[in-house]
């Protein structure tokens, strides 16, 4: 079988899979898992032999005409480099993880055959994204993507909580989809072509006319599709989906659409700097920003997300500075890691039956009830902190290189303000991830407290899997010198100097927050005595403000700690979460800041006056002008004729004398006015 046969049936069989699952979901349910799990499977083995077959040498490509346009024709076409066949064993690898994980984690979900199926054509979609060779069959799996992230996300629908997340995430990708298919039409027009090696001979040939306008337009696109600022507060947000789904959309879909898209195309991009630039400060305030944010998110995945956000400002800097290689290495090593995370996540939640981490650390043996997950999670936050020898120091190290190569002036594929900013920013960010993994890693195994509760060891659907992302998170960066071959042959070895800036920071970062959170511990275990002291001595209305600050701390923790519809399905039962402060680094890490971090900086907040309120009273106009004033006229114009008519039906009296009077009448009038202009004209 040849590899573009075989490159065909990557996509098809989850597509065939989820056909399959929704029909036969409700009248045959032990097809389902099946069903859910040997077709993903099956493309994931596919996606490895078409790499093989491919070697990271010349790309294969195939095209035929879909559908004649009478312009710019669309091909269903397949381009198959290094970049397109590793991005391809990337989701099929972890789509099949999810898939198996999910028959355990979600199996009295009585909504399970659906959710299986959107899984399915989510993969597919991705699939289709990765694969094609012509723009507007790459539109198709995008648009797929965001109607199955909708579903999914609000999986839970009957919470307000998972509604509104799931209408989020549909329309704010929208809003970037709009420019984006704008941007697709300008290339595709300037180019002839939807075809991707048409449009990149276009641009080596200098054809484009318009590359900052396009460059800009597509990259509206993209920050709605990977969550990159301004268009990233849909992500946080849709942790109110199954944590499978998370796994799904942060480690192989979605969001790392738009940063593979950008990677394709990247010389449609490099023509213009400008839009190199605003690539470089996007991502510079998405990756401080939302490191900022994730030192003050309580909610365990809240925390992955907005790491989520972060690591995509990594490889959105790389690709600034001209490095799609960097920037695909950090996706694949990032795929890994983050798939483990969010798994290793939902074994915590099914175990501790909370997603807050101020319950967690008020838990005592948490690591000891799900050895699994302690120990596959420490070695995914070593590597999201990029510490050596782990996946993330490698791929980390490769954004850094590339951008210190661009500032220093020893590559021209971007300008060096592009550069100077990718490293400032990503050196900062360094220690930030490493202060925040560091956060996560402490409150959720270290806690003190009452006992967690032991619900005996998780299901190996769940546990298999996350060793099995394991190896990956552990030893993928050590490939980086054969990985390089697979991509456009440039090094991807790290530096000396850049290894000692981003380590450096990562350490600091790491001490940093355990000395705080040391700190913070001994403070928690105090508190309890100088409530019960301040009670006693009947100093109840007037205590002191560190022990107020400890008490609505202790409060926020326990309601921050509400059980969601998630908890609800996959804990056996519902511990009690003791009460008490909670010893939390990221307060003192941000002091004043904390607040507004915790809130994401009140982006919400600031579309809603800017956006979401004018559109409204906009609405509001509109609906108050069409029943007040056009339906005035409309009513009108259907008044005027029914009064007629009403005088016309007085008339209408069935009598005949009557009648014959008013005909007689009528014709002495006219007699009488022919008679008058009669002798008016004789006059004249």
């Amino acid at each position: 079988m040849s590899t573009t046969t075989l490159a065909v049936l990557v996509p098809l069989l989850p597509f065939l899979g989820a056909l399959a699952g929704l029909l036969l979901g409700r009248t045959a349910p032990g097809f389902v898992r099946p069903l859910a799990v040997l077709p993903t499977l099956a493309a994931a083995v596919l996606a490895v032999v078409v790499a093989v077959r491919q070697g990271g040498g010349t790309p294969i490509s195939a095209a035929t005409e879909l559908t004649p346009t009478g312009s710019v024709p669309i091909d269903l076409s397949l381009y198959l480099d290094g970049f397109a066949v590793l991005v391809a064993v990337l989701v099929g690898v972890v789509a099949t993880c999810v898939q198996l994980y999910s028959t355990a984690y979600l199996r009295e979900d009585p909504r399970y055959p659906s959710y299986a199926a959107l899984v399915s054509l989510f993969t597919s979609a991705m699939l289709l994204v990765v694969y094609s060779g012509d723009l507007m069959v790459l539109l198709v799996g995008w648009e797929i993507m965001g109607i199955c992230s909708y579903f999914l996300v609000g999986h839970y629908w009957e919470t307000e909580a998972a509604r509104s997340a799931s209408l989020k995430a549909f329309l704010v990708t929208k809003l970037g989809d709009v420019p984006f298919l704008f941007g697709l039409f300008a290339l595709a027009t300037d180019a002839g072509s939807f075809q991707i090696t048409k449009i990149l001979g276009t641009v080596a040939a200098g054809g484009l006319d318009h590359p900052t306008l396009i460059a800009l337009l597509l990259l509206a696109g993209v920050a709605g599709k990977s969550a990159q600022f301004p268009l990233h507060t849909w992500l946080p947000d849709a942790m109110a989906g199954p944590t499978p789904v998370s796994a799904l959309i942060h480690a192989a879909t979605m969001v790392a659409a738009g940063v593979y898209f950008v990677a394709r195309l990247l010389p449609v991009f490099a023509a213009s700097q400008a839009a190199l630039v605003v690539m470089a400060v996007m991502a510079a305030v998405t990756m401080i920003g939302s490191g900022l944010a994730a030192l003050a998110q309580d909610d365990i995945k809240r925390v992955l997300a907005y790491s989520t956000i972060g690591q995509l400002g990594y490889m959105t800097g790389a690709l600034a500075v001209g490095d799609r290689e960097a920037a695909v290495f950090h996706l694949l090593s990032h795929g890994a890691f983050k798939a483990l995370l969010f798994l290793g996540a939902g074994v915590i939640i099914h175990a501790a039956g909370t997603n807050s981490l101020a319950a967690m650390s008020r838990m005592d043996g948490l690591a000891k009830r799900v050895p699994d997950a302690f120990w596959t999670m420490t070695i995914a936050l070593l590597a999201l902190a990029a510490i050596p020898p782990f996946a993330g120091f490698f791929s980390k190290e490769a954004v850094l290189v590339a951008a210190e190569q661009t500032a220093t002036g020893h590559s021209d594929l971007a300008p060096a303000t592009a550069g100077w900013v990718v490293l400032v920013s990503g050196v900062l960010t360094a220690l930030l991830t490493a202060a925040y993994a560091a956060r996560l890693w402490l409150m959720t195994f270290r806690g003190h407290g009452a006992a967690a509760p032991d619900h005996g060891k998780e299901p190996l659907a769940m546990t298999g899997v996350l060793w099995l992302l394991a190896v990956p998170s552990l030893a993928f960066g050590l490939a980086f010198g054969p990985l390089a071959d697979w991509l456009d042959g440039s090094g991807l070895t790290p530096t000396l100097a850049t290894s000692l800036l981003g380590t450096g920071a990562a350490v600091i970062g790491g001490l940093l927050t355990y000395g705080l959170w040391q700190r913070a511990t001994a403070k928690a275990a105090a508190a309890p005595a100088a409530i019960g002291a301040a009670a006693a001595a009947g100093a109840a209305t007037e205590q002191p403000a560190a022990v107020a600050a400890t008490m609505s701390a202790a409060t926020a923790a326990a309601a921050s700690a509400a059980e969601t519809p998630e908890v609800d399905e996959v804990t056996h039962e519902h511990p009690t979460v003791p009460a008490g402060p909670a010893p939390d680094p990221g307060r003192a890490l941000l002091g004043p800041l904390y607040r507004h971090a915790a809130a994401g900086f009140h982006l919400d907040a600031v579309y809603d006056r800017l956006f979401v309120r004018p559109v409204r009273a906009s609405a509001g106009l509109v609906r108050f002008l069409d029943r007040e004033v056009v339906d005035t006229y409309v009513r009108g114009a259907g008044l005027g004729p029914r009064l007629l008519g009403a005088l016309v039906r007085r008339a209408q009296t069935g009598n005949v004398q009557t009648y014959l009077s008013a005909l007689l009448a009528g014709a002495v009038v006219l007699a009488i006015a022919t008679a008058v202009l009669a002798n008016v004209n004789a006059g004249s």
